[in-house]
Parts: C-alpha cells; structure tokens; sequence
C-alpha cells in the first residue's frame, strides 16, 4: 500500500490517569513525518480487554489499514495485547514462538519461569521486532500491524525499523496556506467546491478580539494545489479582504 490508513493504537491506563507522560505520539508523528505520512487515527486507551478487542477490530475492518501498537505485551495480569491481537487478526489461540522462547531463557534462565516465558507466546505467524536495549523482542503480523512495548526505549528503535521496513516513501503533498482578518464563514462557498483530490481545510481563531481563519489547500498534485490557492486569493482581493500568506 502506498498510502495506507496509519492507526496508532497507546495502551496504557497509566497515560489516562496521568501516572505517566505519553512519548509515543510526538515520536511517530515525525517518524512517519520522514516517508511522507500523517497518523490517520490516534488512540490513547486504557487496559480493558472489551475496549482493546474492538480497537483492534476496527483496524481489521479497514483494508488499507497499517498499525502500530504500543504496550500490552509483557507479561503481567493486565498485558492483553498479545492475546487480544491473536484473537482479532489471526482467530486462532497464542503459539508458543521458538525463537523467542530461546532468547527469554538466554537472557533469564530459570528466572524466565514461570510469567516472563509466556511473552514468547505470540499470535500464529508472528515475526519478532528486535528490542535494542534487551532483546525482549516485539512482534508484527502481515507485515502491517506492529505491536511493541510500552517503553519508548524499546518501542521506538522497533518502529523506526518497520517504517524503513514497510512503509515506502509517499509522494509530495503540497499545501499552500493563508491568514484571512475574517471570518471563516466567508469561505465555506469555495471550500465546498473543492474538485477532487484537493483538501482544503480551516482553522479560525480571534486575534485581538476579532475573527481569523487560517486555511489550508492541500493535494498531490502541485498544478491543483496552486490553482485552486488562487481562487481564494482572487476572492480575497475582489472582496478586500485583508490576508497573509502563511510559510508551510
């Protein structure tokens, strides 16, 4: 897919009742920044096997679909991740992961029995994500659907890789952008006209106690993008409308 829906799903009950500072969002934000992509949905969501199961699914139901998970995938009572994802997108029981197995008992020994071994039980058909700090690996599924830890220390080199990976460079969007001294209701007219293929959207504001908008023309195609700009600014001066263009 060249273009794929990105879903970033952050488990964590610890993020919610601000025990911890979510890391993740801001990290993938400019990871996918650096190929040309954008998050199409972001989640930050508790440790609840109903709420887990139907993020999941909702992913599963998009065919152009790609996620990147964070968390869930220890060992303790409330790490559902493995499970959940093994139930969703493989309907099949957890496997015990050979590889992984050998790396919990290099690295454990017998302090990998009886709870840290049962990390290397992994939804059938797994490929293990290489953890740089100890090499408690996460795990991917059809090599669109990446589930990491929670740490950003160990997440984060995991997603790098799989966005190198999996992830092809997108083509160039161009946008142009204006501020407009008005309101946004002025432009809604042109807005809806937009042709196919170009986005355009808005974000008003009060400056000084006044209405300002600040809209955005957006598209792959730089000949579009260009030209339906001009039909905003042609608007602007034929209406005396004060405006700046805006640096993107």
């Amino acid at each position: 897919m060249s273009q794929p829906h990105i879903y970033v799903i952050i488990i964590g009950s610890e993020i919610l009742n601000g025990r911890r500072k979510d890391r993740h969002f801001d990290f993938i934000k400019e990871a996918l920044a650096q190929q040309g992509h954008t998050p199409y949905a972001v989640s930050i969501i508790k440790d609840d096997r109903h709420l887990i199961t139907r993020s999941f699914e909702h992913v599963l139901d998009d065919d152009k679909s790609m996620l990147f998970c964070f968390g869930g995938i220890g060992s303790t009572p409330d790490d559902l991740t493995r499970a959940i994802a093994a139930e969703v997108f493989t309907a099949k029981p957890l496997v015990r992961h050979k590889q992984f197995e050998k790396d919990i008992i290099d690295r454990f020994g017998e302090a990998a029995f009886p709870n840290r071994i049962e990390m290397a039980d992994l939804p059938e058909g797994a490929e293990l994500l290489y953890n740089p700090v100890n090499n408690m690996s996460g795990f991917s599924l059809e090599q669109r659907f990446f589930f990491t830890p929670g740490f950003p220390e160990m997440a984060h080199p995991m997603v790098e890789a799989a966005i190198e990976k999996y992830l092809p460079e997108n083509k160039r969007l161009y946008r142009n952008s204006f501020l407009a001294l008005c309101s946004e209701e002025r432009f809604i007219a042109l807005m809806k006209e937009a042709p196919e293929g170009v986005e355009c959207s808005s974000l008003p504001m009060f400056v000084d106690g006044r209405p300002n908008v600040e809209i955005s023309v957006a598209s792959y195609d730089e000949t579009l993008t260009e030209s339906y700009f001009r039909r905003f600014i042609d608007y602007m001066q034929e209406n005396d409308i004060d405006y700046e263009i805006k640096l993107v």
